[in-house]
């Protein structure tokens, strides 16, 4: 099976790329499906329908599948390398990041249920944030993987925090560009 091990990694990597890019897409529809509650009719009706179409299809065909074949691959590597994975600190930390984005794919799917039965009190700034914190569990999950023992984890764990407060004042700065813009 040992041979195997660079295949399932390969395939491991494909669909993190097609999950993570299902979760960013999925958010980025939820905006718009909120921001369409600002139009006036028929095309809020119109936009609304067509945003729920939307993202229907990208979670049910791209994002879901993504995230069961990343986790099956994962185990599969687990399987394959039980040893050296499972006594690994790094490899533990990441265990609990990749959890952290399991809970962040079904909080987005409850979302994308509110937002369909039209009950999702959450705003599209506020949708704007939750969008950024994908992109922080991916950059944990990188770095931690990489780098696995080679950065004393309080660096790490500074970093990731500078970079998320960095993230959320990007959001901010953006809100405030769009309100002087107009858009």
């Amino acid at each position: 099976m040992e041979q195997y091990y660079l295949y399932i990694l390969s395939v491991h990597i494909v669909f993190v790329v097609s999950w993570m890019a299902g979760l960013f897409y999925s958010v980025r529809l939820f905006i718009y499906h909120k921001e369409a509650d600002d139009r006036s009719e028929p095309a809020k009706t119109i936009l609304k329908k067509e945003y729920e179409r939307m993202e229907s299809r990208l979670w049910n065909i791209i994002t879901t599948p993504a995230m069961v074949l990343t986790v099956l691959a994962g185990v599969g590597m687990i399987c394959i390398r039980p040893d050296y994975l499972l006594h690994q600190s790094w490899f533990h930390v990441k265990l609990g990041f990749v959890s952290l984005l399991l809970i962040y794919h079904f909080i987005c799917q409850n979302m994308m249920k509110q937002l369909r039965e039209d009950r999702c009190r959450i705003s599209s700034f506020r949708l704007r944030l939750w969008n950024e914190v994908a992109t922080i569990l991916l950059v944990a999950i990188v770095f931690t993987v990489i780098l696995k023992s080679a950065v004393n984890w309080i660096y790490g764990l500074a970093g990731l925090v500078i970079f998320a407060v960095v993230i959320m004042l990007a959001v901010k700065w953006y809100k405030y560009y769009r309100k002087r813009q107009g858009l």
